[in-house]
């Protein structure tokens, strides 16, 4: 492939992709394609496997059939070493930022070059300012887990995630317990690592409203299967119900408010518990 191929090559291309666990189906047919230097949401109900979907790209596990490729690697066919390559590559932001706690910021920071480079410690240590710095909490470098509130564990955990300049970003709902401005915060970083650095970026979140805001482009999943795709405009005015229905946030409609039970007036009258 030449290298102009290369660049227009989508950085992470799903097809087909089945997997189940545990005897439940959670991808039955997946197919989706995140282009370089892109911000793309991956959105959907809870428990249709959003996360699940960054444990496949990251080679954390592997799927039943179809591939999924990064940066043209089939992930599932890379041995040991070739995957710990291709993760060196990928920065991760965790659900719950995930810090050690019993490291400081600035050693929660330094953690990855330590692991994945032999730089001395004067260059690390310039090195985790500078990242520090660009998420606005060099002030907290000798500060320890237990003394950051939610947004600064976030940004610290972002620094950590693009501490080694990474060419995918991986965002595991990132705004989630975030108060509003700390959300912005979190928001803009996203959006200016994408712009400045030209990384690409791949975000879980059922935060519509605020990821509408930064996406270039926005996948809906929902039973094993993509069903909306577009941007956050074209979603807002699609075709399928579920997926206008998630967009806005309606309580009722294809994904119903009551969970399945027998007829409430039976159920009452007739004293049966189910």
């Amino acid at each position: 492939m030449s290298a102009i191929s290369a660049a227009m090559a989508p950085m992470i291309e799903v097809s087909d992709l089945r997997y189940d666990s545990a005897g439940r189906r959670i991808f039955a047919g997946l197919n989706l394609a995140i282009r370089r230097g892109s911000i793309t949401a991956i959105m959907g109900p809870s428990g249709t496997g959003k996360t699940t979907l960054l444990r496949l790209i990251t080679g954390q596990i592997r799927p039943k059939s179809g591939q999924l490729k990064v940066d043209g690697a089939e992930v599932a066919s890379l041995d040991r070493r070739e995957l710990f390559r291709l993760r060196r590559r990928m920065g991760m932001l965790f659900q719950n930022s995930a810090l050690l706690t019993d490291y400081s910021v600035f050693d929660n920071v330094a953690f990855p070059v330590r692991e994945h480079t032999a730089l001395d410690e004067r260059l690390i240590r310039t090195l985790v300012l500078m990242k520090l710095q660009a998420v606005g909490l060099r002030g907290a470098a000798d500060l320890m887990p237990a003394q950051l509130s939610g947004g600064m564990s976030r940004r610290v955990a972002l620094a950590r995630a693009m501490v080694l300049d990474p060419d995918l970003l991986l965002y595991d709902e990132p705004f989630s317990g975030l108060d509003p401005i700390s959300m912005g915060m979190v928001l803009r970083l996203i959006k200016v690592n994408n712009d400045v650095l030209g990384v690409t970026s791949v975000v879980v979140t059922h935060d519509v409203e605020e990821i509408s805001r930064i996406a270039d482009y926005c996948y809906v999943v929902s039973g094993g299967q993509v069903i909306g795709a577009g941007t956050p405009a074209e979603l807002g005015q699609s075709d399928s119900a579920m997926v206008r229905q998630f967009m806005s946030g309606a309580p009722d409609g294809p994904v119903p408010f009551h969970y399945p039970a027998a007829a409430y007036e039976t159920q009452l009258l007739g004293g049966q518990r189910s």
